[in-house]
């Protein structure tokens, strides 16, 4: 049976060449999303480059359904030996008035997804000595700079988010390489050709950002890489 890519928060630009580059070594890949169109089209894409793919229409942010996705997804398509985790959240975007329910939404999808999805995943993930990958951003910096335009930007909750889930993935990463399973994490620094954030000028390509994950899990030496 051959290896699962599971893609939560499936989407136009990096996850779609994630779930392109890994289907062309082999795997079969699970698209995961809100988005039935979106899951769709990016299924027929896989479906007539010979790939074996399922769609999933899941919420991420709801850690009871992604407890219940990951069953279904082994059972449709077999063992998981690859998470990507692709899925983000703008919500609580001024932290001085949102509810803090907006903020917990925010980190439901960024980190306690993500969380839930490696627990479910990593009975297989420790048999296939498999994978985990994260999409991070570069909103996660300790910098002022960068600080002041996530509040210019309206993405403070996101800022929190991603900066949180830098960490998870070190922490990750060192609990999980002593069972032969890979955590590491891209932190995308710019704009994304192909992406909603992209009004023609993006400047990275995301097939270059989906060679760059599949390096990492090949080699297993990097926790974490800038692409800027």
């Amino acid at each position: 049976m051959a290896k699962t890519l599971l893609v939560c928060g499936y989407g136009p630009g990096i996850s779609d060449a994630v779930a392109r580059r890994f289907g062309r070594e082999g795997y079969a890949v699970a698209l995961v999303g809100r988005t039935a169109d979106r899951l769709s089209a990016g299924l027929s894409v896989l479906e007539k480059s010979g790939v074996r793919a399922n769609a999933f229409q899941c919420d991420v942010g709801d850690v009871d359904a992604v407890r219940k996705l990951v069953p279904g997804v082994r059972s449709a398509l077999g063992p998981i030996a690859t998470l990507h985790w692709n899925a983000y959240s703008r919500g609580a975007a001024d932290l001085t008035t949102a509810k803090t329910s907006e903020l917990r939404n925010v980190l439901d999808v960024g980190v306690h997804g993500l969380v839930a999805a490696t627990q479910e995943a990593l009975p297989d993930l420790k048999n296939e000595k498999g994978a985990v990958l994260v999409t991070g951003g570069g909103l996660c910096t300790y910098d002022a700079k960068v600080d002041a335009m996530a509040v210019e930007w309206g993405a403070m909750g996101l800022a929190v988010a991603k900066a949180a889930q830098h960490k998870l993935v070190g922490v990750l990463h060192q609990k999980l390489r002593g069972d032969g399973v890979y955590v590491g994490e891209v932190t995308v620094m710019g704009i994304v050709k192909g992406t909603a954030f992209d009004t023609g000028h993006g400047t990275l390509d995301p097939n270059a950002i989906a060679d760059k994950f599949w390096d990492m899990q090949q080699r297993r030496t990097e926790i974490w890489f800038t692409f800027a």
